[in-house]
Formats: C-alpha cells, structure tokens, sequence
C-alpha cells in the first residue's frame, strides 16, 4: 500500500546526524544487492515513463530498496518511528548525452530547520560521470536564491557530480539544489526519485553516544556559499530541532557552535543545556 508506515532500528549516530544537517545529504555506496538492480533496470523498461508508481506494488522492490536497511535506518534515524513510505516514484530516464540541466530546487521547497520530509535518489545501474550523474550542491538546503538567477548559473565550485556504482542512494533534504549533470557518452540514464514523511515528533532517539561532546562538534559547512561562520548557527538549528528541543537562540559573537572548542568542563554560552553530555 503507498504511503504506509514503517519503523526500523536507526543507524545514524550523533556525528552523522551532525553531519548530516552540515551536507543537507547522505551518499549510501552499493547497498541495494545487483540482483535487485537488475530487477529494477527490468522493470523500467517495461514501464518507460517519469512515473512510475506501479514499482512500488513489486514486494521485492519495497524491500531491496524502499525498506533497504542502511537507507531506511538513515532515513529512521532522521524522520524518527513510523515514518511514511513513498507515495509516488518517478524515474528521470534520459537518453544521454544531453546538456547539464540548470540548477533548482525542486518546487514546493521551502527554507526551514524543521525536517519533516527527505528526498531520496537511487542508481539501478552504474552512473558514470559520462551518463551525466546527479550535480549537488552541499549545504546549499540553507542558500536561499530565486530560482530565476539560479538558472543563470553554471559551474557551481563546490558542486558535486555522484558518479556512483549501482545499488547507491542518496538520501537529501528536499530544498538542496541540485541538477542533472553533462553527459558525454550514448546510453540511457535511470534514476529513481521520491520522498519519505515524518509522522512523529522531533527527538533524539537514533544512536546517542554519551560521551559525544557538542561543545567541540564540527557545525561548519566547509563550503565557500556563506561567509563569517554564518552557516554554523544553521545547522545548529536543524539539529537542535531534530532533537526534539525546539528554537534555537543563536547568542551571537563567539558563543555556541561559532566556536567548536572549549576548556575542559566549561560549557559554552549559548550552548542548549540538553547537549550537555548525556541523551537529551
């Protein structure tokens, strides 16, 4: 049925989830088996079209790849219990080679800590660069442009073409920019898209470490799109709220997460109580 709930054990921890409000995406290499890659390359061409909901009625399908364990754990761990499965699939079939497609977000995308959805790519088949792989731009779900100058836009410096093998998925936040990129070589190009729903309140109930010390956590991009440490107080936000504590009150100057170390025992100001060592 589309669009049912599933629960699964998380598999992120407290670093990856970071991490993952840092990127605004997750590269998941080779874990969908070739056998089930191959079903799947079968199967779009028997139904050629964008959409292409009737896969998600194959059971094989739903557990090789919608229910794939390292991608439904990620996805777990960041939607929290009883997340929504997919309620539709498109695939972007594309006879290749083709020009870069121009940069956007895709609509409906709005700017937001909150993560109530997340949208996911998988490769059936091996993705070149030559085949014209998806272009992302990471930390970009925090970069707010119109989408008319975005179409102005070329070669973005910290964009990132995925050219990864088959049985790879990329779990994103919906608003990162993104396209397809150039391809050079003559083939078909699949790739399936489509989205999971939160169905449960924010909280911090993937894999906690105790020991994980927010007061040194890394929260900068590391890309060139923001400037005076602008970003780090973004993804403090995401993850604050990923954590079930609500708004975050950025204080300003050097307090929590500009600074991403402290002397020992001293907890930095701005910093939420809750990170204070231990689960929230």
């Amino acid at each position: 049925m589309l669009g049912q709930l599933y629960d699964c054990e998380p598999t992120l921890s407290d670093e990856q989830v970071v991490d993952f409000c840092r990127q605004g995406m997750l590269v998941l290499e080779r874990v969908v088996p070739d056998e089930f890659n191959r079903r799947a390359m079968a199967f779009l061409d028997d139904y050629p079209d964008n959409r292409v909901d009737e896969i998600l009625a194959e059971e094989w399908f739903m557990d090789a790849v919608i229910k794939n364990p390292q991608a439904a754990g990620a996805v777990r761990s960041l939607l929290g219990k009883d997340f929504r499965l997919p309620l539709g699939m498109s695939n972007h079939r594309v006879k290749t080679p083709e020009a870069a497609q121009g940069w956007h977000t895709d609509g409906g995308s709005i700017y937001t800590p909150r993560l109530d959805y997340l949208q996911v790519f998988y490769y059936p088949q091996d993705t070149p660069k030559e085949l014209g792989p998806l272009e992302v731009v990471p930390a970009s779900h925090f970069a707010r442009t119109k989408a008319n100058y975005m179409a102005h836009y070329d070669r973005i410096k910290p964009g990132m073409v995925t050219a990864l093998p088959a049985g790879s998925i990329i779990v994103t936040v919906y608003s990162i920019w993104h396209r397809r990129s150039r391809s050079t070589a003559a083939g078909l190009r699949n790739m399936l898209k489509y989205n999971y729903w939160r169905t449960s309140p924010p909280q911090r109930d993937w894999k906690t470490d105790p020991q994980f010390d927010f007061s040194r956590a890394n929260f900068a991009t590391g890309t060139p799109l923001f400037e005076g440490f602008r970003d780090r107080p973004y993804v403090a936000e995401m993850f604050c709220w990923l954590c079930g504590l609500g708004e975050f009150d950025f204080v300003g100057g050097q307090g929590w997460p500009i600074v991403p170390e402290t002397q020992p025992g001293v907890q930095q100001a701005g910093m939420p109580s809750a990170l204070s060592r231990g689960p929230a």
